[in-house]
């Protein structure tokens, strides 16, 4: 049967599909955040474009000053924008303005991870949380307010994690010589 609400895409996939610049662009933009696939970047991307979309509506006079107003407030909250922006500045974001405020993001550049990889790891594992409470989506968009409120949920010794974990083969070199001192006594 379905779900009785009607499901939408969430990502608006590039027109040009096989530009060689977009591509690298993305790509670049992919490692640089530590992005799963590239329908994270796209989904920043048609953010910005329904942003966008509604910032010239207002311009137009389609659409009252109010949204325009509630659009600038919610994206400074954010920290997308600065506090003093106005609709013209909005025009301006680029995708790299949204990908910055994501809690994978975030979490890298506050130090309580070392690459964006792992930060990912410890989101998606329950190791970070914000305000006390777990968050266990690495996407999601952290407000300039919650900002320093991001801390471990569980404790974790971040420099010491490859330390402890012993590689396969010094863990079999112990037992490789307990059975040659065992075939030399026998």
């Amino acid at each position: 049967m379905g779900a009785p609400r009607r499901n939408r895409k969430k990502v608006q996939r590039p027109a040009d599909i096989w530009n060689t610049q977009r591509i690298t662009d993305e790509h670049k933009l992919r490692d640089d955040f530590g992005l799963k696939n590239l329908n994270e970047l796209w989904r920043a991307t048609s953010e910005i474009r329904r942003v966008r979309r509604n910032v010239r509506a207002v311009l137009s006079g389609r659409i009252q000053e109010s949204n325009g107003k509630e659009l600038v407030s919610r994206l400074s909250r954010y920290g997308i924008v600065k506090e003093g922006a106005n609709l013209d500045d909005l025009l301006e974001i680029k995708p790299e303005n949204m990908l910055e405020r994501r809690l994978q993001t975030v979490v890298l550049r506050k130090g309580l991870a070392k690459t964006s990889k792992q930060a990912r790891q410890l989101i998606t594992h329950g190791f970070i949380a914000i305000d006390g409470r777990r968050a266990k989506s690495p996407g999601y968009l952290v407000s300039k307010r919650d900002e320093e409120k991001i801390s471990y949920y569980k404790p974790i010794d971040i420099e010491n994690t490859k330390a402890n974990i012993t590689p396969p083969e010094a863990a079999a070199a112990p037992l490789k010589e307990a059975d040659a001192s065992e075939g030399e006594t026998k």
